[in-house]
């Protein structure tokens, strides 16, 4: 197997040293870049201990690679990703900046002009268990954000089918590495430990993006979803609680049998019996589902659970990665929960 060499643009946030972690234990391929803003110059393992067996200093520029992960912000990234497209790298973006198709929509959600709209009809969502086909041959992929990852593949099959009414609720708690590195009140310990909180209830920036895909599921009919997001005193997980009222009577057996024919052949969707809870995905890359009936009220309840950074951000990415280099789509990807 030819192995091929990839790079992370700002390793130095969660989810960049998340895919460092995965890479370099990934059989096809090589880590031979990393970049950071404001560790330029130091080694990989000096400002992350753990990763100290990769014998890497992080760098200013990009190196020379086949295929790049950008890690950078919402804003910075559509720059960075300009730039290796232009050195015919292909490109994976974990940021936001080419998840949304409309460029009015990005500007309005993310208060700054994109910097590349003529690349949003180009870029792929990279939603494997849904656009598999379309990401196989793409150089651009737009990673899909946590939340949407959870709430997506929660409410697929129903849309798809045509089982639900378009006024969807989703309720979402999520660990705190979920905000990133960068400090702020909120995410000081003594400010999160023992606490819960709601965020966003004026609009998340998540939200268009959770449209935009259900819609595409729903037919492109018009849906109306209502987003609430929380933070609680986790390092990783994320569960979502989807709801949604049926057009006809609908038993709990044909909603689940509906679910694990519709992910019957994917490798990291489980239909499970119970509601699953965010231990059980700690650390991997798989996403736990359970669909249910409120029967009283004629009503689709979906709990799904992943780990934030791996399905919901750096393992995804991967996934990505091994549809795209030809590679089995699980290459890499195969740790298990870590428990307890």
């Amino acid at each position: 197997m030819k192995t091929v060499n990839v790079g992370i643009i700002n390793v130095t946030g969660y989810i960049g040293i998340d895919l460092a972690r995965l890479l370099c234990q990934h059989p096809g391929v090589k880590l031979v870049s990393v970049t950071g803003r404001s560790t330029a110059g130091q080694k990989l393992g000096e400002v992350f201990p753990h990763m100290a067996g990769i014998d890497l200093t992080i760098e200013s520029e990009l190196g020379e690679v086949d295929l790049a992960f950008s890690a950078l912000p919402h804003g910075d990234s559509a720059e960075a990703v300009v730039q290796a497209l232009e050195r015919d790298i292909r490109v994976i973006d974990m940021s936001a900046d080419f998840r949304l198709k409309d460029a009015e929509e990005y500007q309005r959600w993310y208060k700054v002009a994109h910097h590349a709209p003529e690349l949003l009809g180009e870029a792929v969502y990279g939603l494997p268990e849904l656009h598999r086909a379309e990401i196989s041959g793409a150089r651009l992929i737009a990673n899909p954000g946590c939340y949407p990852t959870s709430a997506i593949l929660a409410l697929a099959p129903a849309l798809r089918e045509g089982l639900i009414e378009p006024d969807i609720i989703i309720d979402s708690k999520s660990g705190l590495s979920g905000a990133g590195r960068t400090l702020a009140l909120h995410v000081h310990f003594a400010e999160a430990n023992e606490n819960v909180s709601a965020y966003g209830l004026d609009g998340h920036r998540h939200l268009p993006e959770i449209v935009q895909e259900l819609r595409i599921q729903a037919g492109n009919n018009p849906i109306s979803v209502t987003f609430v997001p929380h933070l609680i005193p986790l390092t990783r997980g994320m569960l979502s609680s989807c709801y949604a009222r049926f057009h006809k009577e609908t038993g709990v057996d044909e909603i689940r049998e509906l679910y694990r024919d519709f992910y019957g052949d994917e490798q990291f969707v489980r239909v499970v019996d119970k509601p699953p809870q965010t231990k059980q995905t700690l650390g991997s890359n798989f996403c736990l589902i359970h669909p249910t009936v409120d029967s009283a009220m004629g009503r689709l309840i979906v709990i799904s659970c992943i780990d934030n950074l791996v399905k919901g951000g750096a393992g995804q990415a991967i996934q990505n990665m091994n549809l795209i280099l030809g590679y089995p789509e699980g290459m890499g990807l195969g740790a298990v929960a870590i428990y307890p």
